[in-house]
């Protein structure tokens, strides 16, 4: 979890009747508990699956907590909202795997606050991955299509 996103659930436990809350994600849980006018947050990082005997090296860590970047030209999402392959939820989608696109010319539509924005690719070639689910929430900057 990046360190402007708990700022921002730390102040709004701060300014909130809220006493505790506890968020799940990937990466860890956190859980921010006000008491006494002081909120206190904990971390947990998500279990490592596989144990070795030999203590690992810091950058083995980073290796392990930094997903690994898609190849080829990465089209990521400008803002923060909820991803969609199309227009509406019977029609074709935007596109597909392997279709050929043109720079301007729009491959998904983000949802903020009601108001529906056309992503458009950035680079002329073809969709080698969606790396977004229809209908789920995305981040700003997150990946969402790899274009060869």
């Amino acid at each position: 979890m990046d360190l402007r996103k708990l700022k921002t659930l730390i102040d709004l436990v701060s300014e909130s009747n809220v006493s505790e809350l506890e968020i799940t994600e990937a990466e860890g849980k956190v859980r921010i508990v006000k008491g006494g006018g002081a909120v206190v947050q904990q971390f947990v990082a998500a279990p490592v699956q596989a144990a070795t005997a030999a203590p690992m090296q810091p950058a083995a860590v980073a290796e392990l907590a930094a997903p690994a970047e898609p190849s080829g030209h990465v089209v990521k999402s400008p803002m923060v909202g909820t991803f969609y392959r199309s227009s509406s939820p019977g029609a074709k989608p935007f596109v597909e795997l392997g279709s050929q696109v043109k720079e301007g010319e729009t491959v998904c539509i983000i949802e903020a606050m009601k108001i529906l924005n056309e992503i458009e690719a950035d680079k002329s070639g073809t969709v080698t991955r969606i790396l977004g689910e229809n209908g789920q929430a995305v981040e700003y900057g997150q990946p969402l299509f790899v274009i060869e």
